[in-house]
């Protein structure tokens, strides 16, 4: 499968760190346990320096050897340090963050431990309580004394696929504000379906004011867990929605998710990577709740039709104020040319970075973004991230069997951009979930907001990074906090990072958009 990366600032010293989830063995020895997680602390002096990393996995008491899969960030006990949640095929771990760059396991005495396989999580406040819940995905009925024999086409042993197994049911956790959680799968809804789950993202999908919940499931239907106003209950309204399947009533291979607003029209919509020869889906999003699968007139079909993509994420790699994407990409089948020149490893594929026109359409830019993107490989998370704070999204991706690899955005900071961190008021925690509009003076409006999650078993920096283009006059932003209350901070300089902390702003009338 191949595990994913998590981009936070884990000190508090204003740059990102790097957290690297593992493969060790599914029965570890002494000897494998030294492929454990790592956590790397960024040493970086200041914006536009190349940013250093040192490995600071011994003295942070991180100590997970498992056969790790994804990570979460966010500050579960709202104490300004940010927590992590890390996924495996067997037990699960909750890190606290300690503040003084040591972690504590508090999976048993918390109660979020699944044994069973996960994938992505995230953290989000589901009941706007001002506590950050958890949302596990979790993907097939496995065990290593169970485990079958599948073949490719050529006879040759490939890699099984979620088929060959039972699908499993996810998992919600309550916070209980007091650094425990009670599980709720059952009374929420969550465990009324089963699927072979890989990404999830929370947003508000129908524009109700809730967080709901997105999953991308492996050859099962895609779920969209609509919010019930916060009242603890979650109804699948994927089918309704438009976006369980395909154009063609298809279920995919659902791997890596996002849900941004690409086309400026103050509602997020949904991209889903998948599997060779069913292509990536884009769902636009139509307003109160409903979706249309326009991959083929966004010129994104034929393009990725050919690969099989893991991480991805909506980002504004040119800082022109429309967001791109990029998927990476790494097969799952033996690709026959590649084994038979004798290849160890036939997967390789090559990534792909497409840019937002403007005008409802993305055109392939893979060629001009360099070997960096382009260079074949088997790649499967992917953490996006201002790493150099220089006012640009880079790019940390994960490689099965393979070293992680730093891309460095080196175009994105041509052009005019404004950095947001968004914080609660008493906790000083990223505010998770707020809604940000930045209006320029010529009356141009971008939506964003403030999330860790997507991709594909990733966790990414939780700051609004919005590009400006050739505009370089002070915008005004507007953020509705979870809660609903909205805010509105006029004439923010550009080219630098803003705190912006619930209550401190001009208390206004919402104009994000929103059914009641």
């Amino acid at each position: 499968m191949g595990a994913g990366c998590a981009l936070f600032d884990y000190d508090n010293d204003g740059d990102l760190d790097l957290y690297l989830v593992q493969g060790c063995d599914l029965k570890p020895t002494p000897d494998t346990r030294r492929w454990r997680d790592r956590l790397y602390r960024n040493d970086l002096g200041s914006p536009n320096q190349a940013p250093r990393f040192t490995d600071v996995t011994e003295v942070s008491g991180i100590t997970g050897f498992g056969y790790g899969m994804g990570v979460a960030t966010g500050d579960f006990n709202n104490d300004g340090h940010v927590d992590l949640y890390v996924t495996n095929l067997g037990s699960n771990q909750l890190l606290r963050n300690n503040g003084n760059g040591t972690f504590t396991d508090v999976t048993g005495s918390s109660g979020t431990d699944d044994p069973r396989w996960s994938t992505s999580a995230t953290f989000f406040d589901y009941d706007r309580d001002g506590w950050l819940d958890l949302f596990v995905a979790n993907y097939v009925d496995f065990s290593i004394d169970r485990k079958r024999e599948c073949f490719a086409a050529s006879s040759a042993r490939d890699y099984c696929g979620p088929d060959a197994y039972d699908p499993i049911s996810d998992r919600l956790f309550h916070n209980l504000r007091d650094g425990t959680f009670e599980d709720v799968t059952r009374t929420s809804g969550i465990d009324s379906v089963s699927a072979a789950g890989l990404g999830v993202v929370a947003a508000d999908l129908n524009g109700d004011g809730w967080t709901d919940l997105y999953v991308a499931n492996d050859g099962d239907p895609n779920h969209l867990w609509i919010n019930q106003h916060g009242s603890g209950v979650f109804v699948d309204e994927a089918l309704l929605a438009g976006v369980a399947l395909n154009s063609v009533g298809q279920a995919e291979a659902g791997m890596g998710v996002d849900a941004a607003d690409f086309d400026g029209d103050g509602d997020d919509d949904l991209f889903v990577t998948n599997l060779e020869r069913e292509s990536s889906t884009f769902y636009v999003n139509l307003g109160r709740g409903l979706f249309e699968d326009r991959t083929i007139p966004l010129g994104l079909h034929a393009a990725t039709l050919p690969y099989t993509s893991f991480g991805t994420r909506f980002f504004d790699y040119d800082n022109d104020g429309w967001l791109d994407l990029l998927l990476v990409n790494g097969a799952v089948r033996i690709i026959d040319e590649q084994a038979r020149s004798g290849e160890a490893r036939p997967l390789r594929m090559p990534s792909q970075l497409f840019r937002n026109t403007g005008r409802a359409s993305f055109e392939d830019v893979t060629a001009q973004a360099g070997v960096a993107v382009s260079q074949p490989d088997i790649l499967r998370g992917a953490a996006f991230g201002d790493i150099d704070n220089d006012g640009d999204t880079d790019v940390v991706v994960t490689s099965n069997g393979g070293r992680a690899r730093l891309l460095l955005n080196q175009i994105g900071n041509r052009g005019h951009w404004l950095g947001l961190r968004l914080l609660e008021r008493v906790s000083g925690r990223d505010s998770l979930q707020a809604r940000v509009e930045v209006i320029e003076q010529g009356g141009r409006i971008q939506w964003r907001r403030c999330h860790t999650d997507g991709s594909y078993c990733s966790a990414g920096d939780p700051r609004v990074l919005v590009g400006l283009g050739e505009v370089n006059q002070p915008p005004t932003v507007r953020v509705q906090w979870p809660d609903g209350t909205t805010e509105e901070w006029p004439s923010l300089a550009v080219d630098r990072y803003w705190t912006l902390r619930y209550g401190e702003g001009r208390v206004v009338e919402a104009t994000v958009k929103t059914v009641r």
